[in-house]
């Protein structure tokens, strides 16, 4: 399996400094990143490893929901998979992740509601991200639209 890479250049401290990160593997872009409107309410056109971390889990449980749909003997159509990603205080210093939100609507030939619900619970659990992100809290609103 291939391994993929992003590369962050930054300049300066953690409250006036600033970078940019670069998805090398896939080249399909640079973004700016701060760390002052990382912790703030608008992001003002900067991304952050929160941000990257949910564009990762959204689309990664969103490949393996397909591939659990298919072996519970469904057919996904469509997925519109959300992931919330939030930073807060860490009790013992610093900052961590206090939790991921995950919400998918569906729309799926071959199973009902419970089973959909099913489905997107098994994804959650063997997800790759969700996975890595074992300490993390993560969230699960499922349902068909």
């Amino acid at each position: 399996m291939p391994t993929r890479t992003a590369r962050t250049a930054w300049n300066g401290g953690l409250e006036d400094g600033s970078g940019q990160v670069e998805l090398s593997s896939s080249k399909v872009g640079t973004y700016d990143v701060s760390f002052p409107k990382r912790a703030a309410d608008e992001a003002g056109g900067t991304t952050s490893p929160e941000e990257l971390i949910a564009a990762a889990h959204s689309s990664c449980f969103a490949m393996q929901l397909s591939a659990v749909i298919a072996e519970a003997g469904g057919t996904p159509q469509s997925l519109e998979v959300t992931a919330d990603v939030s930073l807060g205080p860490d009790p013992s210093g610093g900052f961590r992740l206090t939790g991921i939100a995950l919400k998918v609507v569906g729309e799926v030939d071959g199973l009902d509601a419970a089973g959909f619900e099913k489905a997107a619970e098994a994804a959650k659990q063997t997800c790759p991200v969700s996975k890595a992100l074992t300490g993390v809290t993560i969230t699960l609103d499922a349902s068909l639209g």
